[in-house]
């Protein structure tokens, strides 16, 4: 004889009202745990975009046409803060370095009044994307180091360090690598910068005068800037050209 298939009876009464109620608090559980989970990945990627910014790495945005055509003016740069600190700066690199005294003069700061743009604000500054501090800092490019000796300019109209000439692509277009002579040894720990659009740049030559005479001490360096990130257009990785600097002798003791 076949064997009659088991028919399931529905539930009613109170179990049905049971079998509703566990239903929706499972729902209920699986929604607050989604909810949980959303928060503490928020949680999370703020910490780690706090961290990455604090100890890794930053983004300015450029005021100034001073280091034309190799940065325009409101270009985004990240620069990484492991420089100088761990990795040591070399002739060439594009850095960011806080007012050594006397650069900027008194700058104005500028913070947002409406209440949903200063949420906005704290938040871009915490995890990195604006530097609220900007226009306290300036973006040069670094052409001697510690112990190295200066000079505009040979015969040639070139800068030379240590006795060697240079010759420097980077400049902007019809910019001379300087109108104004100067022989200067750049301290120990220091750096003497230069913006590549030398005629329209207030860098080291034109501050003898300020408590740092015109170099820039490492302490101020807030790192070295590697990459345009914004606009799309100009993204690229920034050169610190090598092969100008190869040739260059180590300073004399």
């Amino acid at each position: 004889m076949a064997k009659k298939e088991k028919v399931e009876k529905p539930l009613r009464g109170p179990f049905k009202e049971s079998r509703e109620k566990l239903r929706k608090l499972k729902a209920k559980n699986a929604l607050i745990a989604f909810l949980v989970d959303t928060v503490v990945i928020l949680i999370s990627a703020l910490i780690i975009s706090f961290v990455i910014k604090t100890f890794f790495i930053r983004s300015f945005y450029i005021p100034s046409g001073s280091m034309f055509d190799t940065l325009q003016i409101n270009d985004r740069i990240i620069v990484n803060q492991f420089v100088p600190n761990v990795v040591p700066l070399e002739r060439g690199d594009v850095v960011v370095f806080r007012d050594p005294g006397g650069w900027l003069g008194s700058v104005p700061e500028t913070k947002a009044t409406h209440p949903l743009a200063q949420i906005s604000e704290f938040f871009s500054t915490f995890i990195g994307i604006s530097a609220p501090d900007n226009n306290q800092h300036l973006v040069k490019r670094v052409i001697g180091k510690g112990g190295d000796r200066i000079v505009c300019c040979d015969r040639d109209n070139r800068i030379t360090i240590n006795g060697k000439a240079i010759v420097e692509p980077y400049l902007a277009k019809g910019s001379n690598p300087s109108n104004t002579e100067f022989d200067v040894i750049v301290p120990k720990d220091s750096f003497w910068v230069m913006g590549d659009n030398r005629g329209n740049s207030e860098d080291s030559r034109y501050h003898p005068n300020t408590p740092g005479k015109g170099f820039v001490s490492k302490s101020y360096v807030v790192g070295r800037a590697f990459v345009i990130s914004w606009p799309l257009s100009n993204m690229s990785l920034l050169d610190n050209f090598p092969n100008v600097f190869k040739d260059v002798p180590a300073p004399k003791p």
